[in-house]
């Protein structure tokens, strides 16, 4: 059960928030936290600048878990853990979000600094500030009206801020899921906030499995003019294309848990093969990402694109090296009546007056690390699917509406 009059308490503490939710996304956007893939040097410089504001704010109980990487200039890449006691010590509510982000991209392609905040009607624009900042500040003010109205959760509230979750989380949530004893325990309640869309009508309790390949063609390089004294790479990757795009007959099974419902298999990023017009090329790459019903097994499919590349080397009379770039067979879903879906269903609908459905998706949250581990997780946010994209934005509302959302399931008795 919650207390109505706890939450609105909480739920006005919060709505005085506004400007401070403003000034955080500030600090926060001017600090580039681009990992070293990225050309950045890490997060270390954003999470100083976080520690600072959540002490001053009344966080007491904070914890690093610093993973190496020699390619920063700490030797280190930034997890940070903060808690409020609850009155039942052996639960806790967790909310995850991250401090990376990715590049700006094409700087052109923005109307203004890309790490310089701008606010206008109600949103705040620059990298960054919906992915993943919106929610880490909206955990934040929820954790914060706690501390401020003297509150003591039934559970343990705990907010992590990690690094890397742009590049693959090995230097984040995965090194937190290595720590002994173990951070989080199965009767814990987990939620991610990095998924969802402008109604928040969805929990998404499923990813797909996850296969990147990379698909090197080796032919034999010449005159363009001449082209019989060599072997085109190029086209018979580019057969190599069409006749991958058969995996979609091979795999045609649907699950309507998903959007989409069925696997899907796209070619994504070539590599530039000759520099100019007039040769073949004897060398040429090209990537594809394959998002797979977790019904069927990754070597399964592996075995099928063997197949089809040997046909086309043996009708090109080419070489084709395959090379697994990621392979994350989809861990179990998360039950869709887990304790932390119909909890976080009920706040939901409280905050925002819709009623959301479990989801299943293409995959790319941490949230299937943790099922991995046979954790229960719930991804979740309103948000208006901004990442990544030029002139990122949130909008001011929607962090203060998910900050109502994650302080309302902060309030429950968690009893099971």
């Amino acid at each position: 059960m919650i207390d109505d009059e706890k939450f609105e308490q909480l739920s006005r503490t919060i709505d005085s928030y506004r400007d401070d939710t403003v000034e955080l996304q500030r600090i926060l956007t001017a600090i580039p936290a681009l990992a070293p893939e990225s050309g950045g040097d890490g997060e270390e410089e954003k999470a100083r600048a976080l520690e600072n504001v959540l002490r001053s704010w009344g966080f007491t109980n904070m914890r690093r878990f610093d993973a190496p990487d020699e390619r920063t200039s700490t030797g280190t890449r930034p997890n940070i853990i903060t808690t409020i006691p609850g009155t039942d010590t052996d639960k806790t509510v967790w909310i995850i979000t991250h401090l990376d982000v990715v590049p700006p991209g094409e700087r052109s392609l923005w109307s203004h600094d890309p790490y310089d905040l701008v606010v206008t009607d109600d949103r705040v624009y620059g990298r960054g500030t919906e992915d993943n900042q919106q929610d880490l500040v909206s955990s934040i003010m929820a954790a914060r009206s706690l501390i401020q109205n003297g509150i003591t959760p039934a559970a343990t509230v705990a907010l992590a801020f990690v690094a890397d979750e742009e590049t693959a989380s090995v230097k984040g949530l995965r090194h937190l899921l290595e720590q002994q004893p173990p951070l989080f325990k199965p009767d814990d309640y987990i939620v991610v906030p990095d998924f969802g869309n402008d109604r928040g009508d969805g929990i998404e309790i499923a990813e797909k499995s996850i296969f990147w390949l990379r698909f090197r063609t080796i032919g034999k390089q010449c005159h363009a003019s001449v082209p019989s004294m060599g072997n085109n790479a190029f086209r018979a990757a580019s057969h190599l294309v069409t006749a991958l795009d058969s995996l979609h007959e091979l795999f045609p099974e649907r699950d309507q848990l998903y959007d989409p419902p069925e696997s899907t298999f796209e070619p994504t990023k070539k590599e530039a093969n000759v520099p100019n017009i007039n040769t073949i090329p004897g060398d040429d790459v090209f990537h594809l990402d394959c998002r797979i019903l977790p019904v069927h097994d990754l070597d399964e499919v592996m075995k099928k694109i063997s197949e089809i590349t040997r046909r086309i080397e043996k009708q090109w009379n080419v070489a084709i090296q395959v090379e697994p770039q990621q392979k994350t067979q989809a861990p179990p879903p998360t039950p869709a009546d887990a304790p932390v879906v119909t909890m976080l269903t009920e706040a939901v609908a409280r905050v925002y007056g819709v009623r959301p459905v479990p989801v299943g998706i293409g995959g790319g949250t941490v949230a299937a690390y943790l099922r991995e581990k046979g954790l229960p997780v719930a991804a979740w946010s309103k948000l208006n699917r901004m990442a990544h994209q030029p002139d990122e934005y949130c909008e001011i509302d929607t962090m203060v509406g998910n900050a109502k959302v994650f302080a309302r399931l902060f309030l429950n008795d968690f009893k099971n």
